[in-house]
Parts: structure tokens; C-alpha cells; sequence
């Protein structure tokens, strides 16, 4: 016949009964346990301090009286500090792993009544991770009479297997479907890779404070996800302070610095009152650094202390201000081989790189496009007051069209909310029609072969990329990169392209001259010579 083993600690104020507050006195909890008609305890394992020997005697000379079916092994156990969690924790662990338990032979309880709060938040533990096979149970006293109480009391069990409460299981697995569903801005999105990325940032976003980054073509949407992960992190009151948004690409010179981290009157020319920054602004909040690729080494310098130490120097300031902040990064560039060039720095790149999200473009994800197109046409709804919707042969030309293998989406999800946007607007009586998505069509065909004709050499190299240089960049770049085309090495080029500076003899050799100038667009002579051989 199996045994009942109960295993508890020796309650210092409960256990001694006239000590007890007023409504429980004379009733104690361990002696209560093995005092149960029907439930038999066979053995007792008393856990106690060494300072209260006197009391663990005391109960166990009474359970000789009361219960003399149950053997009383006393335990004791020195704590110093039974409401520290780390040693209360470590000394039950210890104990768990040298008990001999034998479970052919004998059942298992664990008495939770008794114990500081700490010591039953440590049983569960343990219990749940089955380091202790055993149940949790916890006793309770009788109803009051005038006499006193009356009888031992109860005894009930604490089941700790969570299939019994599916109703909690299901609750949890509802709140994370729904979070994952903000995050997507309740779009039923079906590309696997973009929903398992996204699937990951929902727990990381709830549990970290670490910088994240996020990666992918302009429009892409890393801004929006940026701002979901902001609203997140403040509905669960893991934020407090605004989200705050800027654009290194914009960030030049001693504005860079000054709208970063602010800067002290007479800084520079032109700063006639001090100025806060963004980072301050940002204290307690999310700041979303937006092509971060673009920062200056002296910017990303001031950066990477900022981020790592939550302090730094105002530009012209010899005193250091404080700002706690969050931080997500988003670029369209390999940052890699930034580093790789000298132009991002790698201790910054390291400390961003913790979780990094590559978010795949529009071209990438053929199979979100129409529930996309969906959530753009409520929303010009909400924006416009107007509800619009495609005739059904409508719709299904533009999408056969858009999910093609000739739908370039060189602008991403940007590109295709205008798209969306234009034909809503064109729409009488709130309908798209075959000639409007025709037209739509046909606007866009254009406008990718023109971009293929304009700069095919630049977009062979940079890709997608390439949309976001300036007119003035691009059209230099483009004769740089027609040089490095028919050169045989980079000094070939250099020499090309650097005849006339090269005289001054304060100017570096061309060759450097030249690496250095394709490394402002993240890109190096190797990886342009293999673009041309592809």
C-alpha cells in the first residue's frame, strides 16, 4: 500500500495556536494537515529553523498525542532571510535534489499554508518544474464557534496542471494573437517569413529594452512597425515617455549634432539660443532613428555612449545630460559592409545588432498584397469620410497585375498605398472600375520602365536602393560607376576620374579617394565589378 508523504515548514506563529490572531487561535495548520479523517498522513517532513526547536518538538509530542499514525521527521533548516527569494529559492532547491524520494512506493504533498509568502511562491516553482514530484496543498481552518473552532479544519489541493484550465490557456494564446495582429495593424497578413518576424518581435518588444533594427527597402514599412512597437511597449506600461522620429538621411553637418543632441547658445554660427535635442526629448520614451546608415562617425561616436551609458555632451557643452531612452534603428543599407568600408562604426553596429528584423519588400510579399489592399481602402475611408470599394472584375485586374512577376514595387508599400490612394480618389460613387484600374495599370508600367531606362547602370548595382538618391547624386554616380565599368582596377578608375586634382599634393592617392567616395553609397569596388559581371 502506497505511503502519504507531506513535506512543509513548521508555521512560527501559526503552529503555536494562543499566539495565533484571535479568529484562528487554538488552530494549527500542521497539526490540522495530519489530522484530516480520511486522508491519512503517513510521514511528516517538518521543516524549521534551529531557533525554533522548542516548537518543532512541541508538534511533533503532539502528533504522537493526535495522530500517532504519523511519523514526524524533523528538518532543520537554516535560512537568515526567509523573505529573500534567491535563498529561499536555493535552499529548497538543494533540499528537493538530495530528498530520496520514492515514488514506486510512496505520494507526495507539499504543505503551502505554513511559510512566509516567498517560501509558497518557491514551492510552486519547484513543484511546477517537478524538481518536486509532488502536490501543493493547503489547509484551512473551521468555521468558529462560541467554543472555539470546531474540528480540524480543511484540506484542499492545488492542481498545477494548466490542460484543466483551458479557458486561462486559451486567454493568454488570445492576447498574443491579438498583439501580434496590432503589431501587423490587424492586417491578415500571409507571407510565413513576415509573420514569423513579426511573431518573434511581439515577445521581444514585451520583454526587451535592448535596441532593435530593423532592416529593408524604403517603404517597406519600417517606420509604421517602428510606431506599433512604440504603442505596444506603452499599452503595457513599459514606456512612459513620447515616440520620437527623425531622419539621418536629412541630418547634415552641425545640424546633425545640434537636432540629435542638442547644443548651448553660441555653439556654432547662427545658434543663438540653446537647444534640447531629440534624444532628450526622447527621455523615457522610443526614439526611431530612421536610416541611421546616414549619421556621420562623430554622430554615431556621441550615439553609441548615449545608448550605452544614457548620458552625453550637448554639442558646445562641457556638461553632460541624462536621457533614458529606447532605441530602434531602421536603414535600407548593408551596414556589414559600412563597416567593412570604415564608414559605420562596428562597436555601434555591435550594439544595435542584438535583434535585427530584415523586413522583405512589397515584391517579396506577392501574397500580402490584396489583404493590403484591403486595409489601404479603409483606410482612405477613415481619411476621407468615404467608403470605396472595386467592382469585382476591377479588382481582380489589378490584383493578376500587381502579384505579377512584372509588378516591379520599386517603392515598396509606399508605392502601393498611392496607388490604392489614386484609383479611391478617381472613384465615383465610391466604385473602381475596370477603366480606372486599367489606367492605374498602365501609370505604373510606365513609371517602372522608366526608371529601368533612366538608370539602369545605378540600379544594376544598388538595387532597390537606388530610389534614394538625389537627382544630384545619381547623376554623378552614374558617370563614376560608367568609369569603374570599363577600368581594369580600382587605381585605373582613380586615375580616370581624379586627372586633374591629383596635381595638388595635398590630395590623397586616387585610388583611396575613390573607395572612400563609393563607400558613402555602402558600396566597395569588389561588390561593384561583381554587379557587372552578373
Amino acid at each position: 500500500m502506497r505511503k502519504t508523504v507531506a513535506i512543509g515548514f513548521l508555521g512560527t506563529v501559526l503552529d503555536q495556536g494562543g499566539r495565533a490572531p484571535r479568529r484562528w487561535q487554538k488552530w494549527r495548520p500542521t497539526i490540522s494537515l495530519c489530522s484530516q479523517p480520511g486522508w491519512p498522513i503517513d510521514r511528516l517532513e517538518l521543516l524549521h529553523s534551529p531557533d525554533y526547536d522548542r516548537l518543532a518538538n512541541r508538534i511533533k509530542d503532539d502528533l504522537a498525542r493526535l495522530s500517532p499514525h504519523t511519523e514526524v521527521c524533523l528538518t532543520p533548516l537554516a535560512i537568515g532571510d526567509p523573505w529573500d527569494f534567491e535563498e529561499v529559492y536555493a535552499a529548497l532547491h538543494d533540499y528537493a535534489r538530495a530528498y530520496p524520494f520514492d515514488l514506486e512506493r510512496e505520494d507526495y504533498l507539499i504543505h503551502i499554508t505554513t511559510g512566509t509568502h516567498v517560501a509558497q511562491i518557491c514551492w510552486f516553482l519547484l513543484a511546477e518544474a517537478r524538481y518536486l514530484p509532488a502536490r501543493l496543498v493547503q489547509t484551512a481552518p473551521p468555521q468558529r464557534t462560541d467554543e472555539g473552532p470546531s474540528g480540524p479544519g480543511t484540506i484542499s489541493v492545488i492542481d498545477l496542471d494548466l490542460s484543466r484550465y483551458n479557458r486561462i490557456a486559451q486567454r493568454f494564446t488570445r492576447e498574443r494573437d491579438e498583439t501580434v495582429s496590432f503589431l501587423k495593424a490587424g492586417i491578415a497578413t500571409r507571407n510565413a517569413q513576415f509573420n514569423a518576424l513579426i511573431a518573434q518581435l511581439e515577445r521581444v518588444a514585451v520583454r526587451s529594452r535592448a535596441p532593435m533594427l530593423l532592416v529593408g527597402p524604403t517603404g517597406a514599412g519600417k517606420s509604421f512597425l517602428a510606431k506599433r512597437v512604440y504603442e505596444l511597449k506603452r499599452g503595457r506600461h513599459r514606456l512612459a515617455g513620447p515616440f520620437i522620429e527623425v531622419n539621418c538621411a536629412t541630418l547634415r553637418g552641425d545640424a546633425a549634432m545640434s537636432t540629435l543632441f542638442g547644443h548651448v547658445k553660441g555653439a556654432f554660427t547662427g545658434a543663438q539660443t540653446a537647444r534640447a535635442g531629440l534624444l532628450r526629448a526622447a527621455d523615457g520614451g522610443l526614439l526611431f532613428l530612421d536610416e541611421i546608415g546616414e549619421l556621420g562617425l562623430d554622430e554615431q561616436a556621441m550615439l553609441l555612449k548615449a545608448v550605452e551609458e544614457k548620458r552625453f555632451f550637448p554639442f558646445g557643452s562641457d556638461t553632460e545630460v541624462m536621457s533614458d531612452f529606447e532605441l530602434i534603428a531602421g536603414t535600407h543599407r548593408d551596414l556589414r559592409q559600412m563597416v567593412a568600408a570604415g564608414t559605420f562604426r562596428e562597436d555601434l553596429y555591435a550594439r544595435i545588432n542584438l535583434w535585427t528584423y530584415e523586413l522583405p519588400g512589397l515584391a517579396q510579399r506577392r501574397e500580402d498584397i490584396e489583404p493590403n489592399l484591403e486595409f489601404e481602402l479603409d483606410r482612405f475611408g477613415r481619411e476621407q469620410g468615404e467608403r470605396v470599394r472595386f467592382n469585382v472584375e476591377a479588382k481582380r485586374q489589378y490584383l493578376s497585375f500587381a502579384t505579377s512577376s512584372g509588378a516591379a514595387w520599386t517603392g515598396n508599400f509606399r508605392e502601393f498605398s498611392a496607388s490604392i490612394t489614386r484609383m479611391a480618389t478617381l472613384a465615383d460613387d465610391g466604385r473602381i472600375t475596370e477603366a480606372i484600374a486599367k489606367e492605374e495599370v498602365g501609370r505604373l508600367t510606365r513609371t517602372w520602365s522608366g526608371r529601368r531606362d533612366e538608370s539602369e547602370l545605378i540600379a544594376t548595382v544598388m538595387g532597390e536602393g537606388a530610389d534614394d538618391l538625389d537627382l544630384f547624386d545619381r547623376a554623378q554616380l552614374e558617370r563614376v560607376l560608367d568609369v569603374c565599368r570599363v577600368s581594369a582596377s580600382l587605381s585605373e578608375a582613380g586615375r580616370a576620374l581624379f586627372a586633374v586634382s591629383r596635381q595638388s599634393k595635398k590630395q590623397p592617392n586616387d585610388a583611396d579617394r575613390l573607395r572612400k567616395y563609393l563607400a558613402r553609397f555602402g558600396l566597395d569596388w569588389e561588390a561593384v565589378q561583381r554587379s557587372f559581371e552578373a
